[in-house]
């Protein structure tokens, strides 16, 4: 099994490159072109996330996260959302990273099989960074008007939130 992982990436490309010539491409003009439209396109998405990230770090930093999920604890423990994962909740569809370094704490500090850790493990699956998809998305095509991109996903991240918490306490 090891020799078939070892060998997949490697056959891959060169079956590629083998069926372009096949076929008559100019593979590497092809790919050169490619990777032009890439740095390109990175270069148009960049200022979205960089504000994104700046945005991010500064609502972290002032407490805003903190102060939000406070305010929002009897909220979420209404609907069976433990209060310990609510700065994860707040955090996942704004920023991965900031949600990882969420996510991490409460691993540490309840452990990956306590009733925390499962919530939270369930949902950094079964959520998504709403947000820096959408920058990041939205960006590349030039889409200025998200109109009910960010409802709909919210709203999709919210039930996974709570299902979340849900299905651990059903199957634990």
């Amino acid at each position: 099994m090891t020799a078939f992982g070892v060998w997949a990436i490697p056959t891959a490309v060169v079956l590629i490159i083998g069926y372009g010539l096949m076929r008559g491409v100019r593979v590497f003009e092809v790919f050169l072109e490619g990777a032009k439209e890439g740095l390109e396109m990175s270069w148009r998405i960049l200022p979205a996330l960089v504000a994104l990230v700046v945005a991010v770090g500064m609502f972290k930093a002032s407490g805003g996260l903190d102060l939000l999920s406070f305010a929002l604890s009897p909220l979420g423990r209404f609907l069976g959302l433990p209060c310990e994962v609510m700065p994860l909740a707040l955090m996942r569809p704004v920023s991965g990273s900031g949600a990882m370094v969420v996510f991490t704490d409460l691993l540490k500090t309840y452990g990956p099989d306590s009733m925390i850790g499962r919530i939270a493990s369930v949902m950094m699956g079964a959520t998504e960074t709403t947000f820096y998809t959408v920058a990041l998305y939205y960006g590349a095509a030039r889409v200025r008007d998200t109109r009910h991109t960010i409802p709909a996903a919210l709203t999709a991240d919210i039930t996974g939130f709570f299902m979340s918490a849900l299905a651990v306490r059903l199957l634990f």
